[in-house]
């Protein structure tokens, strides 16, 4: 290409190129905590109703009296009300005096012990603040429970104290709810109780923030072109930042919401401009490894994000630990070239000499620097700046015949692909192991997917590796409804395989993306299948919220989602081995007959959904 002479010129794949795109790399490790942050900030924890306050016999102002020998303190204390209990099962208040006719709620409903006592054996004393047990400690939820079997309490409803006789009466969690923080210690579920009638409230933050995303594609990536790269990445860095330390202090769900928002806003503004600083500054040849490997970036990035997670455990910290660096990458931004390319499309040829005499110097190729003029760079690029002066629309995307063909089997795959994928990635709970060691699996499938779908690309051909890779996501998520809970090894397994071919899948189709699309409305088609995937990312979440209602649906409908995109692909024509079209009119012409010549140059892999890519 006409510009990669000028690259060439300045050093090719110098020393600069090399060390601008590591830095570029960096912020990518966080794009993926960003993504699938909330499988951590918004963890559900073992939860069951608070036991509401239970009057105490103790005479107001009386003092505490020593334990009796022999008395240990109960595991569900809360501060300083810690709940003893002698050896024989007396109970005694926190202020250490035994209140024989203290109301107990237990499990059929009826106060006191079986005997009308009051006191009931191995029962757990309601503390004064009407709590029960710790919020620090392992509170033993699921068959292990509380003190005695009969005080075990539901998560969304509980049984009315002080009803003796008849049918068990229940009400909802009026007094709200104990969590066992043994493993979150804190969420934004526990914080602002979204647990039951309040659970989808969870799902509809991750929808809020895929559609920052969305929004952020759309506005940020017009002001990139206007602006220019490294101005948006800069902006993106310090509202990543700002707003990520923001969300980290919201002070309730409304505002996390809005935070959130900007955030994923950002996300996709720093995304968009890494993949156009990457792509225009390096030379041809090397682009498809450069990619690969900003795209094994954000594939390590969902492995250190449970690291982190884990060693994190409290959310207002852990999001502060993805957004604080975003400083540090704004400081060392301004070291980093704008795109010569781009500045010579927008009329600033005089900065674009500055610019690779600078990247010339830093590469040890000054003397060839200083022959670059603005004459010999517009005359370099005389094809890119005629073709600025050509009118292409979203219109064009269908308004021919093959080209709509085109347009419409694609977004069917865009949007297939990332709704399936973060319904997958999303629920990371749902698979009844640990979190963390999930995360780290559903990191790791991404690099044997990645380089299998490489080789399949290069040897098999696009479409049937594209075809396969989804009917395959597809079949192993619809298999796992199936699946008893029991097995949750077999579960998880299926889980990762899906996961894995829907990440192929993604390498698939931004490939295909840009070899089916001509010169003209290529960057058109492939931003309107971005949008696709990002409408798929919204979708996601609020699907996932039917499950309380049909808990067979979400997952139903994550498996025959990639189904139906494997129908839609298997109608998209073949480009293995195929030149790059240049006009609608050759991809028109294609159906009769194939274009004579050299094949031209392939557009380079890219990775999932990491720079250069969609996402955010």
């Amino acid at each position: 290409m006409p510009f990669g002479a000028v690259l060439a010129q300045v050093g090719g794949l110098g020393r600069f190129q090399v060390l601008q795109t590591a830095l570029l790399a960096v912020p990518i490790l966080l794009m993926a905590s960003h993504n699938l942050l909330q499988n951590f900030t918004a963890a559900v924890p073992p939860h069951r109703c608070r036991v509401p306050a239970v009057p105490s016999a103790t005479p107001a102002g009386h003092r505490a009296t020593p334990a009796p020998p022999g008395a240990t303190p109960d595991a569900t204390s809360r501060g300083s009300d810690t709940v003893l209990r002698s050896p024989g099962g007396t109970l005694r208040s926190p202020s250490g005096v035994h209140s024989p006719g203290a109301t107990h709620v237990t499990l059929d409903g009826t106060a006191g012990s079986p005997d009308g006592t009051g006191v009931q054996p191995d029962a757990t004393w309601a503390s004064s603040n009407g709590t029960l047990g710790s919020t620090g400690a392992t509170l033993g939820w699921s068959n292990v429970t509380l003190g005695s079997t009969d005080v075990t309490l539901g998560s969304c409803r509980r049984y009315v104290a002080n009803v003796t006789g008849g049918p068990r009466a229940t009400e909802p969690c009026r007094d709200g709810w104990d969590y066992d923080r043994s493993i979150y210690v804190s969420t934004i579920v526990t914080e602002w109780d979204l647990v039951c009638g309040y659970r989808q409230l969870r799902q509809m933050a991750q929808s809020i923030y895929m559609a920052g995303v969305l929004v952020g594609a759309l506005v940020l990536g017009g002001l990139s072109d206007r602006f220019g790269r490294k101005a948006m990445l800069m902006w993106s860095y310090l509202q990543l930042g700002v707003m990520g330390t923001c969300t980290a202090f919201a002070p309730n769900y409304a505002s996390y919401c809005v935070f959130r928002f900007a955030g994923g806003m950002a996300l996709s503004g720093f995304g968009l401009s890494i993949a156009c600083l990457v792509v225009e500054w390096i030379p041809t040849p090397y682009r498809a490894i450069t990619v690969a490997i900003t795209g094994f970036a954000y594939t390590l990035g969902q492995i250190i994000l449970a690291g982190v997670a884990y060693a994190v455990p409290h959310w207002r910290w852990l999001q502060l630990s993805v957004s604080l660096p975003f400083f540090v990458f704004l400081f060392y931004s301004w070291w980093l070239a704008e795109s010569a390319r781009w500045l010579v499309l927008s009329g600033k040829a005089d900065r674009a000499v500055k610019v690779l005499q600078r990247v010339a110097t830093f590469n040890n190729r000054k003397e060839e620097g200083e022959k670059i003029t603005v004459e010999m760079l517009k005359s370099n690029m005389k094809e890119e700046l005629a073709a600025l002066k050509s009118s292409y629309t979203v219109s064009d995307l269908v308004r021919t015949p093959v080209i709509r063909h085109i347009f419409f089997c694609l977004s069917i795959v865009w949007f297939s692909i990332s709704f399936s994928y973060y319904g997958l990635a999303m629920d990371l709970q749902n698979f009844g192991v640990s979190i963390y060691l999930i995360q780290v699996i559903f990191g790791a499938v991404d690099f044997p997917a990645k380089v299998v779908v490489t080789v399949s690309l290069s040897y098999v051909g696009r479409r049937l590796s594209l075809t396969v890779a989804l009917f395959l996501a597809g079949l192993v998520v619809v298999a796992n409804i199936f699946v008893p809970t029991e097995l949750q090894t077999v579960r998880t397994a299926l889980a990762v395989i899906g996961k894995g071919c829907l990440s192929a899948s993604f390498n698939c189709v931004f490939l295909y993306t840009t070899e089916l699309y001509p010169t003209p409305i290529r960057q058109t088609g492939l931003g309107f299948g971005s949008t696709m995937a990002r409408v798929g990312g919204i979708v996601a979440p609020l699907v996932k919220m039917m499950d309380e209602y049909y808990p067979f649906l979400p997952p139903a409908v994550y498996g025959v989602a990639p189904v139906v995109a494997a129908v839609a692909a298997a109608f998209l024509p073949e480009t293995l081995n195929t030149p790059l079209p240049d006009t609608i009119e050759e991809v028109e012409n294609r159906t009769k007959r194939k274009p004579a010549g050299d094949p031209k140059e392939k557009i380079a892999l890219q990775p999932q959904d990491g720079p250069p890519l969609k996402e955010a």
